[in-house]
């Protein structure tokens, strides 16, 4: 049987009220009753009503964590970086999958404020800061800047597609596309201006090597398909992310495309996937874990009422060279180390 805040009272002989205020901190009790109301706490083994705290205090200890689409293997992995941060620091975390759906991220809010929930961290592109204003609660944005009033926690997403596109040109490559995420997506779109920053200097280009891939892996191989077939001379795909990188290898394999001796591919996040597949995807990797224990750590700041030292906060990313985009001589010497 579940012991109750009365069992608690009896066991330490003092009041309901008494025991509340030790267990809230609300209120003076003197040092020996204290001691008591704590010792019955800790024999009877008692947990506290965390939703009856959370109605007292207007606090809950929890965080809700808003991402658009938790099937990316990238979310998860920047999800365990806020959640191991929490969890260390006394708080859980209530995570929801919006599908880039301004009404979804809303409802989840709407509801967030009605849980007391102290504080949110939000991954979109789709809510407006006048939403966020409506709510009377810390929130910081990752991966996607929301208002320059609102703490940020991104990579410099542009510098990430120069670093792609020019890796491609460096093994070689003299005909890159590029797979472009959703139109609407801040970070899809520097993505690709990155490229053009490089190709656009480029007297090959063509408009038809940019498509689009919406960020998911079976959109991404059937427009990659596509393009290959109506431009076979391309010899190089900068994917948006991992994801429909993972799309470009899959086409190029139905296509009988050898990756990377025919077709070099490089994505975009980091994810651990990319060191499972064959061959190894090329990627830039993006700081997954140390960019979302910095935005949790910093909401713990506001949610405590300490400054935040930084608005925006900018992180680098590294590029990490695999099969994927190994050049035509290293192609050779780890093909003759293979047999």
């Amino acid at each position: 049987m579940m012991t109750t805040i009365k069992d608690v009272a009896q066991e330490a002989s003092v009041s309901v009220a008494t025991v509340s205020r030790v267990i809230n901190s609300n209120g003076y009790v003197n040092e020996d009753t204290r001691k008591k109301v704590e010792a019955a706490v800790e024999k009877l083994n008692y947990k506290p009503n965390s939703v009856a705290r959370s109605l007292f205090k207007k606090e809950s200890k929890t965080i809700g964590i808003i991402v658009p689409d938790i099937k990316n293997p990238y979310f998860p992995e920047l999800v365990r970086g806020v959640e191991d941060y929490l969890i260390e620091k006394g708080f859980t975390t209530i995570l929801c999958n919006s599908d880039e759906d301004p009404e979804k991220e809303q409802l989840y809010l709407d509801v967030m404020k009605q849980k007391y929930v102290d504080g949110v961290i939000i991954v979109s592109n789709t809510i407006e800061p006048s939403v966020i204003n409506e709510y009377d609660m810390p929130v910081v944005a990752l991966d996607r800047s929301i208002h320059k009033d609102v703490p940020t926690f991104i990579i410099n997403n542009r510098e990430g597609g120069r670093k792609a596109t020019n890796h491609l040109l460096d093994i070689g490559c003299q005909r890159i596309a590029h797979i472009k995420g959703p139109e609407l997506i801040e970070n899809a779109e520097e993505r690709y201006l990155g490229y053009m920053d490089v190709i656009k200097q480029q007297d090959w280009f063509h408009e038809d090597y940019v498509i689009w891939g919406n960020y998911d892996q079976k959109e991404s191989a059937r427009a990659t398909m596509a393009l290959l077939e109506k431009h076979p001379e391309i010899d190089g795909i900068f994917a948006g992310n991992d994801v429909m990188a993972l799309g470009a290898l899959k086409a190029a394999d139905y296509l009988n495309i050898k990756v990377p001796q025919e077709l070099a591919i490089i994505g975009f996040d980091g994810v651990d996937l990319t060191e499972m597949t064959a061959p190894e995807l090329s990627t830039i990797s993006q700081p997954i874990y140390q960019m979302s224990t910095h935005a949790a750590e910093a909401l713990i700041d506001l949610i405590e009422g300490r400054p935040i030292k930084h608005q925006e906060n900018i992180f680098p990313s590294t590029l990490i060279q695999r099969q994927s985009t190994n050049s035509v001589k290293e192609n050779v010497t780890w093909l003759q180390k293979s047999l």
